[in-house]
């Protein structure tokens, strides 16, 4: 036996690593790496000599740093991981060097320069359960920072993590001040306050007063427009829609709301319709002291609704003296068709799209048509007739012809060549027709057109999944879930994609975002059969068995017979090791499935399981 002494003390360890290095090392290896340096050089090493912290290992993008107090190592991490949002601010998204931080606070063993033991190995495990740009820390950080440095803190339960005997007590460090798991990722544009010199604004979702509940597409609407019409002048700062939607229903005093937006002035008001008329309120609130700037009410015909909008719009550029250019002006009063009943189907057929049924599908079909009828020249309404056929065929079945949808995508470019959503749609089309080259240039054109298009972001990323290219895959998919609160499906399949990759700690993350989104979902449209469905799939990947069968069986009584639900529900048997249930759905599924389904089937990580079983290899045969 040996009795050399073992030094041991007690210190905060940071442990920090670059986001999808290996997929930025792929597209450019040489600047990637020389900007990593450059990083390193001018911000992330002296930035951890300030707060007196020692880099004490280097692994690649990784990096290991011990400090002797806990508030040292948060309040370093705060500040790097707030300068590395400055430091991507104008760079697309795709190209943003991002780290994942974990603190632990815990007994290390020293040994030479170099450090060993539990506390390293946690503070690592905590680094692998961070978000993008977030920071993981234990209990013990957790209590010894308390309020000291103004950082919220998100409960995230007891863990399970590698190499560890106990499950870990978990929280994330919201230093964005955004209060839940989900709205920190939705809201992560909030990080990097406003420093324009221009006067600086947040138009928050308008309420619905309307009796009718399912009215809330049509003030959602006009909050949209307004937000597109204040976008237009460049005298102006304006909170993008993905920002100022993560704060719906949000009951906070105005003051606090401004501050967490880091704007000047807030824009909030109602809506309320009813038949052919409609009532506004408006008003433009001063974020620094909770003041009443400016107030208006409309009380107006329904056709009046575009005049309202650009009334509100002018309305807040007067207040805030900001000179209206010819051109700007020009774009504000353009409104998106001369015909109201058109733009009330359009804002109807998106809602319906929401819930991603068949049935729901048809609606929005409908609802687009009618829109097109009402007005042959409305771009966006083509545009999303497009997407909804693409949905039909390829996840149904529905006998629509390709040419015919491209047709309908190729008619909403010719009217408006610079509409994202329409070359997203046309995208989505041509991956449909397997022109896989063409569709990729048609969903990056409407990304360079407006990189905050939902649609762009969200069928690429699928389209990403069937070729195979799944680290892609995770960035588009990141992306739309960002830009969309709302949209729970993204960190649903972004569960798969890592999974597919390997990464079990991501897998598990976006799963848990995933469910917090499902359950919002289900509380405001019980009837979402495919949300339920694919929440069953989330509780079956985590273990929750009970809670899984349960949402399955809601799913099914829902909708029994839309097979994207069936095969939602096969894949949540596969998880559950009900290889025969889940067989048994797909055979029925396979059938009535669309080609994109198809392709989402050879690549679904749901059935990794199953894959040997004699049944189910039959059925791949069948896709050859």
């Amino acid at each position: 036996m040996s009795d050399e002494h073992v030094e041991r003390r007690l210190a905060a360890i940071l442990a920090a690593d670059v986001v999808g290095y290996s997929r930025l090392m792929e597209v450019d290896e040489e600047h990637t790496l020389n900007l990593l340096r450059q990083h390193r050089r001018e911000f992330f090493d002296p930035t951890v000599t300030k707060h007196g912290g020692r880099i004490f290992k280097v692994m690649g993008d990784g990096f290991l740093v011990e400090f002797a107090s806990v508030i040292s190592a948060a309040r370093c991490a705060v500040e790097i991981q707030r300068g590395m949002s400055e430091r991507n601010a104008g760079i697309p998204e795709d190209r943003h060097f991002k780290f994942r931080m974990g603190i632990n606070l815990g007994d290390i063993i020293v040994d030479g320069d170099d450090f060993h033991g539990d506390g390293v190995n946690l503070a690592v495990r905590l680094q692998g359960l961070a978000i993008p740009g977030g920071i993981a820390c234990s209990e013990a950080v957790r209590h010894e920072v308390g309020n000291k440095l103004g950082v919220d803190f998100a409960d995230q339960g007891a863990r399970t993590v590698k190499n560890i005997a106990q499950p870990v007590h978990v929280y994330f460090a919201n230093w964005q001040g955004v209060p839940h798991v989900a709205t920190h990722i939705a809201a992560r544009s909030v990080q990097t306050l406003v420093r324009s010199d221009k006067p600086s604004v947040a138009i928050l979702p308008f309420a619905n007063l309307s009796n009718d509940p399912d009215q809330q597409y049509f003030s959602d609407g006009i909050t949209e427009d307004i937000i597109t019409d204040l976008s237009n002048v460049s005298g102006l700062f304006v909170l993008s829609r993905n920002t100022v939607f993560a704060f719906k229903g949000r009951t906070d005093k105005m003051e606090r709301i401004a501050r967490e937006l880091g704007v000047g002035y807030i824009v909030e008001g109602s809506v309320r319709k009813a038949g052919n008329r409609v009532r506004i309120n408006a008003e433009l609130i001063e974020g620094a002291t909770d003041g009443h700037v400016w107030a208006a009410r409309y009380d107006r015909d329904l056709t009046d609704i575009f005049a309202v909008q650009d009334e509100i719009a002018k309305a807040v550029v007067a207040q805030l003296r900001v000179r209206l250019l010819p051109e700007e002006k020009k774009a504000i009063e353009q409104a998106p068709t001369d015909n109201v009943e058109a733009y009330t189907h359009y804002l109807r057929g998106r809602d319906y799209s929401h819930i991603a049924t068949r049935a729901n599908h048809l609606m929005a079909r409908q609802s687009y048509i009618r829109a097109i009828e009402l007005d042959p020249g409305y771009a966006r309404a083509y545009a999303g007739l497009a997407v909804c056929d693409v949905r039909l065929q390829s996840s149904y079945g529905s006998p629509i012809q390709v040419d015919d949808i491209l047709a309908t995508a190729d008619k909403a470019l010719a009217l408006d060549p610079n509409l994202a959503e329409a070359h997203s749609a046309r995208g989505f089309a041509l991956s449909l027709a397997d022109r896989r080259s063409e569709a990729a240039a048609a969903f990056e054109q409407a990304l360079a057109l407006d990189p905050n298009c939902h649609e762009a972001n969200r069928y690429y990323a699928e389209f990403c999944v069937t070729g195979g290219q799944f680290e892609l895959a995770a960035t588009y998919f990141m992306r739309a879930m960002e830009i969309k609160p709302t949209d729970y499906g993204a960190p649903v399949m972004l569960v798969n994609v890592f999974r597919t990759l390997g990464q079990q700690n991501d897998a598990e993350l976006y799963a848990r975002i995933a469910l917090e989104r499902a359950e919002e979902e289900l509380r405001l449209h019980p009837e979402n059969a495919n949300c339920a469905c694919l929440g069953a799939i989330v509780l079956a990947f985590l273990g929750e068995r009970d809670r899984a069968a349960k949402w399955l069986d809601r799913s099914l009584a829902i909708d029994p017979s839309d097979i994207n639900v069936q095969y939602n529900a096969a894949c949540t048997y596969a998880l559950l090791g009900e290889f025969e249930r889940s067989i048994d759905l797909l055979e029925a599924w396979l059938p009535q499935a669309g080609a994109e389904m198809r392709l989402w089937f050879k690549n679904d990580s749901d059935f990794a399981s199953v894959r040997s079983h004699p049944r189910y290899q039959k059925l791949l045969q069948l896709l050859r």
